[in-house]
């Protein structure tokens, strides 16, 4: 398949949609986003195995459907069935979870996230964990159907490593595999002999007083060439949010992303004391964050999604995010995709709502609008890879 084909194209043209603005935005240097460009060129030519994208977000990220539509987006630029996704288990923390696996336990847990009212033990990378103290209890994962991930044959279960604890695949799995702690890394490598779609874990308490296990995702991985998608969205995360995480560093080294989305912004001017300067300076922290781990790492902004106050009132802050998004972008070398404006900018999302697109609250999308929204920003990254790539095609 061409690259210029982009599963799921819009089957409908919006008259509040901004299509003339659907593109990317690139600072002066635009050296580390062709980078970017130069590693899916080399993934195509058989040069290298995979692609890692990451997307942080809050909630808009969390629900699942505009990750998903991503990813199935990159995968389809050459039939990829590799690569891999990022899976947490949300619904083991009552919270709603993305739409290609679904996860279960025998166990109870309680979350903690990085939002100021959950924030109770060292996340990491993810920005959120699920905890338990029981005794003993199964955990597993099972992958639903999806058009970019079929089946995996390693998992990097990042955990906390407490020896009051020890896992392992489920006696009743017959498969075989190999389990290794790799600590310094924050997780636990296993390898299947046999590709699998799902896997049940068996947890231990070894010393009653051991304090709690702590789960923090799953990195489904394959051989098979591809664009390995990590969708990172925890409800209410703002801008300030991920470096709260002392184990983000830690973690997110072990997935060496050649690409970092950034969408957060809509819980931060959801407040009446934004301001760019701060907004601006927790970028500046977050980006450094994910630099350290992996210098070349492209970046990626999206400007915030038109939103209202309380459902009444039309958000004028996001406009001022705008602006700085523009600055991070020269700042950091990045790239923009302006979605305030693609969306229809200012009370635009009143628009989207009439059209049964957004929800009431008039802050987020359903599950049609977010497949919108992916769509129309792939189609912006497909059109400027092809304008800078002699290998696009």
């Amino acid at each position: 398949m061409c690259c210029g084909i982009v599963l799921h194209a819009q089957e409908h043209v919006y008259p509040f949609v901004n299509y003339t603005e659907n593109k990317l935005y690139h600072a002066t240097d635009s050296s580390i986003t062709l980078g970017f460009y130069k590693k899916l060129d080399e993934l195509k030519q058989g040069k290298r195995n995979r692609v890692t994208v990451m997307h942080y977000g809050g909630s808009h990220i969390q629900a699942g459907f505009w990750t998903e539509t991503l990813s199935t987006n990159f995968q389809a630029l050459n039939n990829y069935q590799g690569g891999g996704a990022f899976a947490f288990p949300f619904k083991l923390a009552k919270t709603n979870n993305p739409p290609f696996y679904h996860t279960f336990s025998t166990a109870k847990w309680r979350r903690c996230r990085c939002v100021n009212k959950e924030l109770c033990a060292a996340l990491g990378m993810a920005g959120i964990a699920v905890i338990t103290n029981d005794s003993s209890g199964t955990f597993g994962i099972t992958l639903d159907a999806n058009d970019h991930l079929k089946n995996f044959n390693q998992m990097k279960v990042f955990h906390n490593f407490n020896p009051g604890y020890q896992f392992s695949i489920s006696p009743l799995v017959s498969s075989q595999y190999t389990q290794t702690d790799f600590p310094d890394e924050g997780y636990t490598l296993v390898q299947f002999q046999v590709p699998s779609d799902s896997v049940v874990f068996y947890f231990s308490k070894k010393d009653t007083l051991a304090k709690d296990f702590i789960l923090y995702g799953f990195s489904l991985e394959n051989n098979l060439p591809g664009v390995y998608f990590a969708g990172m969205g925890v409800n209410g995360a703002a801008s300030d949010s991920y470096q709260r995480c002392e184990l983000f560093e830690k973690q997110i080294k072990s997935m060496k992303p050649d690409l970092v989305i950034f969408s957060l912004g809509v819980n931060d001017v959801q407040s009446k004391g934004f301001n760019n300067e701060t907004y601006v300076a927790n970028y500046d922290t977050l980006i450094a964050m994910v630099r350290k781990s992996s210098p070349d790492c492209a970046i990626l902004f999206t400007t915030v999604s038109d939103n209202f106050v309380k459902r009444k009132t039309p958000n004028k802050r996001s406009m001022l995010a705008e602006d700085a998004i523009f600055q991070l972008m020269e700042k950091h070398k990045a790239c923009v995709w302006d979605m305030f404006n693609v969306m229809g900018g200012y009370k635009s999302i009143a628009k989207w709502n009439k059209a049964k697109l957004a929800a009431k609250d008039k802050v987020h999308f359903n599950a049609k609008g977010y497949a919108i929204i992916g769509n129309l920003m792939f189609e912006a990254i497909l059109k400027s890879y092809k304008a800078n790539s002699s290998n696009s095609n």
